[in-house]
């Protein structure tokens, strides 16, 4: 019987999980075996010297972890914890589980979607599914890549198309069954060529709940003691607070107490819960949506509302980023100097001085992308690619660098006009 490996990423959670759901029909319906799998990132040190994931995050990951452990093993299944990046440990499970399919959530995020890449590079199938905001980008009044540039222009016409949010989803009832090779004197699948794969740590034991990882002295100060029960990680938890914080009517005050500096109820304390996927934003929105019902609705809680749609805006404008990211490094912008450009430096490895900063320029400015993205793609193209220049010239083009007039703008018609009057140029790369 095949297995259909599910990969849980920042969606740690059972109800409201779309893609889980998925997985759990799709396996049932086919007969397949499915086996949940989370990976452990290596330690990683960024470059200022400083731990990427520091203790506090650990804490709350491990309970988080911990939680949708218990839900799982109550419906007879179990996560299988792997140590390592995905791209590498999830191609090296599903040999041995002869599988060749991985079910996960969509993020888009650079990382995130050079994880997902990597596995596809390495000849599994990938089937990703976008759940983490709160409107579907499908159902938007405009295209993603069409994105309003100020959020308030967002806003409105979210609220003006009348936009709905979807019901959220139950917790599957059922699971389908762990692969056959799972061992349960071992509780994990047993394995010689799993044996540097899987984590050697877990169960983390939650010792003191995260009184390791604060500061002794804070934590009667502390204005989200997730070291407490009530605060700590994971979905149960989660739904919990959100039911608790709607009993006591904060929702009335929020707008007005927001931005106070200290306390557990001056805000709604949702964030946690969403960031590591224990809560979906339309578990949030409709048992808010029921609290208006019951209680009535005022500027506070309309101001909840605010900022979950703050919070899809920045998902939405990373979905914009790598659409239109793709699009320039494809050579299809629909602007022919931009596009040439980018065409000649993708199959020569090789780009003027000249049109290194018109297309810089463009992506920045004209298409509102992260410069960071494209010194990646310029890093990953040019045969005469060095670090100093590429970063330096970058920089000066967004403003961050040494240009004292704060970043170099240029007009592409312009440029067209002075550089390829006739353009020749334009159709060396164009045709064909």
């Amino acid at each position: 019987m095949s297995t259909l490996i599910y990969w849980f990423r920042n969606d740690l959670r059972l109800t409201d999980n779309p893609a889980f759901t998925l997985a759990s029909q799709q396996a049932l319906q086919h007969g397949l075996r499915l086996l949940p799998v989370f990976c452990h990132a290596p330690p990683e040190t960024t470059r200022w010297g400083f731990a990427r994931v520091g203790l506090h995050r650990q804490r709350v990951l491990a309970d988080t972890l911990l939680d949708l452990e218990t839900q799982l093993r109550s419906l007879g299944s179990a996560p299988l914890h792997l140590h390592g990046q995905p791209a590498n440990v999830l191609p090296a499970l599903a040999r041995v589980l002869q599988a060749s399919t991985v079910m996960a959530e969509d993020i888009a995020a650079p990382q995130e979607q050079g994880e997902v890449a990597g596995l596809r590079a390495a000849g599994l199938t990938v089937q990703t599914v976008w759940q983490s905001s709160l409107l579907d980008p499908a159902e938007l009044p405009f295209e993603v890549t069409a994105l309003p540039a100020v959020f308030t222009q967002f806003r409105t016409g979210v609220e003006k198309a009348a936009v709905q949010v979807r019901q959220p989803l139950p917790a599957p009832s059922t699971v389908a069954p762990l692969p056959a090779m799972w061992d349960a004197d071992s509780d994990r699948i047993s394995h010689p060529d799993l044996a540097q794969l899987l984590t050697s740590n877990w169960p983390l034991a939650p010792t003191n709940k995260g009184q390791e990882a604060m500061n002794i002295d804070a934590l009667d100060r502390v204005s989200l003691p997730y070291h407490l029960p009530a605060f700590q990680g994971g979905e149960r938890t989660g739904l919990a607070h959100l039911r608790r914080y709607l009993a006591a009517k904060l929702p009335h005050s929020y707008k007005a107490t927001r931005n106070q500096l200290s306390g557990t109820d001056y805000s709604s304390k949702f964030s946690p819960w969403l960031a590591s996927g224990a809560l979906s934003a339309p578990t949030i929105y409709a048992e808010l949506k029921a609290f208006e019902v019951e209680f009535g609705a005022n500027d506070g809680s309309y101001w909840l509302w605010f900022e979950l749609l703050w919070r899809d805006y920045f998902r939405f404008l990373h979905l914009q980023t790598n659409d239109t990211l793709t699009l320039w490094r494809q050579g299809q912008t629909g602007v022919p100097l931009v596009d040439a450009a980018m065409r000649e430096l993708h199959q020569t490895g090789y780009l003027s001085n000249r049109l290194r900063q018109v297309v810089a320029s463009h992506l920045i400015y004209d298409l509102g992308c992260d410069w960071r993205a494209g010194a990646a793609w310029f890093e990953s193209q040019l045969v005469d690619f060095d670090i100093y220049s590429n970063q330096g010239n970058w920089l000066y083009i967004a403003g961050l660098g040494t240009d004292p007039r704060g970043g170099r703008r240029f007009d592409v018609a312009k440029q067209t006009r002075d550089h390829d009057p006739d353009g020749s140029y334009q159709r060396l790369w164009l045709q064909g």
